[in-house]
């Protein structure tokens, strides 16, 4: 990555993809990387479902989580409102992947974005597309007051 500028630098909240104060989070850190944010993350075995293989629904979060945060990073809070998986490749426990997502197009409130997972040599375990919904303004001063800036 040539630009290594954290994109979730408040994290001290219990939100179970990036905050610190999730005791069973995934606790990701996200960098932005000219049009894409990601972070890299290790499953623990408490990730697992079937033996040595990460749980679906953990690789959903990561996915989800991504693309959350290319949208955020972006200037725009929104939630998800469509996701689309799907898996190419096992997921192993205690295996270091990237997760990687960027926003694809906007229309008014509606936020398409992908995302990806990949291994150490690039290649692509899952990917996903979603669709998001910008929150209210009300809404979104609130979230950047606890989740992007403090004071």
């Amino acid at each position: 990555m040539s630009e290594r500028a954290r994109v979730n630098t408040i994290t001290d909240h219990g939100c179970f993809g990036c905050g610190e104060q999730n005791p069973i989070g995934l606790r990701l850190a996200f960098f932005r990387d000219r049009d894409a944010v990601e972070a890299e993350f290790t499953p623990r075995p408490e990730h697992e479902g079937y033996a040595g293989l990460v749980h679906g629904g953990i690789i959903s979060a990561l996915l989800d989580e991504a693309m959350s945060w290319a949208v955020i990073a972006d200037g725009r809070l929104a939630v998800t409102a469509q996701m689309s998986l799907r898996f190419r490749r096992p997921v192993e426990v205690g295996t270091p992947v990237r997760v990687r997502g960027r926003v694809i197009e906007e229309r008014g409130r509606i936020v398409e974005a992908r995302g990806e997972l990949v291994d150490s040599d690039g290649t692509v375990l899952a990917e996903a597309s979603g669709t998001f919904v910008r929150v209210s303004q009300a809404q979104q001063r609130a979230w950047e007051e606890r989740y992007l800036r403090r004071g």
